[in-house]
């Protein structure tokens, strides 16, 4: 899957207000990045490197797994194919706004 085609799925998936109060920042490395930025509403999704307060880094092919529901985001995590960087609280409350 093409990084716009999941850059629009998240769009979807979060709509106007998801209510974090943050950047996110999702690095996948050189196929790009996503940024979540939730400090305003409505809430702005784009492919731009800016920074954020919390930035999660991993494979294309892993957060598709863990938005399908097949990863589990703590496993990830422990198994080293996530890595957080920033405000861990920030990406701990992505989980039930993505589920």
């Amino acid at each position: 899957m093409s990084l716009d085609a999941v850059t629009a799925g998240l769009k979807e998936k979060i709509g106007e207000d998801c209510g974090l109060g943050a950047i996110l920042k999702f690095d996948f490395g050189d196929e790009g990045h996503i940024v979540l930025d939730a400090t305003q509403v409505p809430n702005v999704i784009s492919n731009d490197d800016i920074e954020a307060q919390c930035t999660m880094a991993l494979s294309l092919e892993n957060f598709m797994l863990m938005a399908e529901g097949k990863l589990d985001g703590t496993m990830a995590f422990m198994s080293g194919k996530l890595k957080i960087q920033g405000d861990m609280g920030i990406a701990m409350k992505l989980g039930p706004l993505l589920a």
